[in-house]
C-alpha cells in the first residue's frame, strides 16, 4: 500500500504499512466515506504531524488521544487548531502554563504547527475521528500504529523528551526506553484535571533545559 506519509517516516514505517491492521484501517475508513460519515483532519493531514516532523528532526513528544470531533478544528496535530480557529480549552490551558511557566504572553493563535516544524512530534494515539463522535476510532487499529510509532522513536533515536500529561498517555510509558530518553509527567491540561498538576509542571522550560544539556537548539514556544 502506497501511504502519503513524509519519506523519513515511511522508511521507519513501512513494514507497519503492510501489516493486516493497517489494511483494516485503511477498509473502515473507505467504508465510512462511502457511508456518508464525515470524518476528522481531512485526509491530505491524517500524517500531518509526521510530514510536519520528520523522524530526524523529532527532539520533543507530546501525546494527545484523538483528533478534535468538531468542523474545521483538526489538523493532524495534538492540542492544535488551524488558524482563525479559537483555541480549545485544553489549549488554552497550556498556554496559561506557557505564561506561568516562562513568561510567554498567551497567543491568540491556536496554530502550532511552528512548534513541529522545530522538532515537537504532535501525535494523536486516534488519527481519525468520526464527526461529533469522541473517540469513535478509537478501536479501529489505530493505537496499534501509534504505539509502533512510539517504539520506533524509543529504539531508533536517543535523547528525546516525551511530556505525557494525563493517565492515557503516561499508560504508554511503558513503549519509552528510560535509559535513551527523558519521560517528564503531568496532569492532563483539560479544565476538569489541569489544576491536579499541570499548572506549575514546569515542562516547557525543564524540556528545553534537557535540550539545551545534549547541546540541542532549544523550542520557541510562541506559536
Amino acid at each position: 500500500m502506497d501511504v502519503k506519509i513524509e519519506a523519513s517516516w515511511k522508511e521507519v514505517l513501512h513494514k507497519e504499512f503492510a501489516k493486516p491492521y493497517f489494511e483494516q484501517i485503511v477498509a473502515f475508513l473507505k467504508i465510512e466515506k462511502a457511508q456518508g460519515k464525515i470524518i476528522y483532519p481531512p485526509g491530505s493531514l491524517i500524517f500531518n504531524a509526521f510530514d510536519k516532523t520528520p523522524f530526524n528532526k523529532v527532539k520533543i513528544v507530546i501525546l494527545g488521544q484523538d483528533p478534535y470531533h468538531g468542523a474545521g478544528q483538526a489538523h493532524g496535530l495534538c492540542f492544535s487548531v488551524p488558524d482563525g480557529v479559537p483555541p480549545p480549552p485544553s489549549l488554552q490551558n497550556i498556554y496559561k502554563e506557557l505564561n506561568a511557566d516562562i513568561g510567554m504572553p498567551v497567543p491568540k493563535t491556536g496554530n502550532l504547527t511552528k512548534w513541529a516544524t522545530q522538532g515537537v512530534f504532535l501525535l494523536n494515539a486516534s488519527l481519525t475521528v468520526r464527526a461529533g463522535e469522541p473517540m469513535s476510532h478509537a478501536k479501529i487499529g489505530w493505537a496499534d500504529f501509534t504505539d509502533a510509532v512510539i517504539k520506533a522513536i524509543s529504539t531508533e533515536k536517543k535523547g528525546v523528551v516525551f511530556l505525557l500529561w494525563g493517565k492515557f498517555a503516561q499508560d504508554k510509558q511503558v513503549l519509552i526506553d528510560e535509559t535513551r530518553h527523558y519521560v517528564l509527567k503531568a496532569a492532563h491540561p483539560s479544565p476538569l484535571s489541569a489544576h491536579n498538576g499541570f499548572f506549575g509542571c514546569k515542562h516547557f522550560s525543564k524540556a528545553n533545559g534537557i535540550l539545551r544539556q545534549q547541546s540541542l537548539e532549544a523550542i520557541d514556544w510562541n506559536p
